[in-house]
């Protein structure tokens, strides 16, 4: 059983900086694909990123593409997502997910996430 937990949310101007970590414990971490997603109220839950177990491969939607890194540490047991040039539109709860080894960008295909943090970018 994996746990995730997520921190760096906050608020921050159009054009700002944020970075969000996920910290996981109880399972092999370099076994799994991490993913970030978010949610924005109404809304469904949509892909942001992810990353391959050995952080060799990383997908990103086309919305964040050139915006936002998604990057892991295997020794630390953390992934990262660094936004920058944040949108207003980019506001949402953003949530890290892992799954077995394979490499997915669908949320139904990962089994565990994390509780979500929350990112408001003001205009």
């Amino acid at each position: 059983q994996v746990q995730l937990v997520e921190s760096g949310g906050g608020l921050v101007q159009a054009g700002g900086s944020l970075r969000l970590s996920c910290a996981a414990s109880g399972g092999t971490f370099s076994s799994y694909a991490m993913g970030w997603f978010r949610q924005a109220p109404g809304k469904e839950r949509e892909f942001v990123a992810a990353v391959s177990s050995s952080g060799g491969s990383t997908y990103y939607a086309d919305s964040v593409k050139g915006r936002f890194t998604i990057s892991r540490d295997n020794a630390k047991n953390t992934v990262y997502l660094q936004m920058n040039s944040l949108k207003p539109e980019d506001t949402a709860v953003y949530y890290c997910a892992a799954r077995r080894i394979l490499i997915r960008t669908r949320h139904q295909e990962y089994d565990y996430w994390g509780q979500g943090t929350q990112v408001t970018v003001s205009s």
